[in-house]
């Protein structure tokens, strides 16, 4: 079932990332529409490594999550195929390694990197002209074609079994610090983010009754809106903001069904939990509330709406703290403008 959830949770990411390709240059297309919430801004613009820079101490031969052993013998050009793997780089302090990056890696440090990764459409070719030693990839990168070839040219690739939850945080940071010969580091890094991420979910203010949060993925270009049930992998962060997962608690099996009237009524959400760029392809929150169906829920008539960016919302990574404050702070905050307001 973790196998399964993880596969489906690794499909809306290829579709995000893919769809980001199209769109990340993109505006609004209703510029009345109000601006995200800054909290949800900040997430996107640096992350904080940690305050010294380890050194690692290699080889090291680690099992990757395709069963494979791999056998790390340089670190020194690191390509990962991520943007959540090439974000534990860089918190762990070696982000002067990473020599290119994934189309979803948003943040400022990696911003100059070349792409070599767009919507786990991985370019073998544009991989191996970067010369590297390393390769860290998601068990949703592909395609399997194109790993097999970088594997083939003998360059190591550790692959990290993707993130559905908080869970998940601890042992994607501790796989990778693993492979970089760099553990305590790794160890540090987790305690840091989980002690952080554990703050904020004590300081959400104690409700009567739970909000009901539906997570909608939206991609108004491409007429893609969908709602997340079971399996989105954004029901762990919705719990630990002191809410609950409409689409999964109103009984959808399945990760994403199709948004419609009827799925919105059962659902019933009090707040709408999207991405930034989703909720500017539909025209910012005026079109948001414009699909049918969203103007009659609770969260619709409320305009209360938290949008979260693209990049970092489902990483579950070092980030994932911010990512909570934010949503915390746009579900029971006073918000700044319509998103997360009421």
């Amino acid at each position: 079932m973790r196998r399964l959830r993880t596969e489906l949770a690794g499909a809306l990411l290829s579709l995000l990332a893919l769809l980001l390709t199209t769109t990340a240059c993109q505006g609004s297309s209703d510029a009345a529409s109000p601006s995200p919430a800054d909290a949800s801004a900040r997430t996107a613009d640096r992350v904080e490594p940690l305050g010294s820079t380890p050194r690692p101490r290699l080889p090291v031969t680690v099992r990757s999550a395709d069963g494979r052993e791999v056998t790390v013998e340089r670190a020194e050009r690191i390509v990962p195929l991520s943007g959540g793997l090439s974000e534990i780089v860089f918190t762990l302090g070696l982000g002067d390694r990473v020599v290119a990056r994934d189309v979803t890696a948003t943040f400022a440090q990696a911003a100059d990197l070349p792409v070599v990764t767009r919507g786990h459409d991985v370019s073998a070719e544009g991989v191996l002209s970067l010369r590297p030693d390393l390769v860290l990839a998601e068990s949703t990168t592909g395609p399997a074609e194109a790993m097999d070839q970088i594997r083939a040219a003998g360059v190591p690739v550790l692959v990290v079994e993707g993130a559905t939850g908080l869970d998940d945080v601890g042992p994607r940071i501790e796989s990778v610090a693993e492979a970089l010969g760099v553990p305590s580091a790794g160890a540090e890094l987790t305690r840091r983010t989980e002690e952080r991420i554990a703050a904020v979910a004590e300081s959400v203010p104690a409700q009567k009754e739970k909000p009901r949060v539906a997570f909608l993925y939206l991609r108004g270009t491409a007429s893609v809106y969908l709602i997340g049930g079971k399996g989105s992998g954004a029901t762990s962060l919705i719990e630990a903001a002191g809410a609950v997962d409409a689409g999964a608690e109103s009984g959808m099996e399945k990760a994403f069904t199709a948004l419609t009237s009827e799925a919105l009524a059962e659902a019933a959400p009090d707040a709408l939990l999207v991405m930034t760029k989703g909720l500017e392809s539909v025209g910012g929150v005026d079109g948001l509330v414009r699909i049918p169906g969203v103007a009659q829920t609770p969260a619709g008539m409320d305009r209360r709406i938290v949008s979260v960016e693209d990049g970092v919302l489902l990483n579950y990574g070092p980030r994932t703290d911010q990512v909570l404050a934010s949503v915390v702070d746009q579900l029971y905050g006073d918000g700044d403008g319509d998103g997360g307001a009421r």
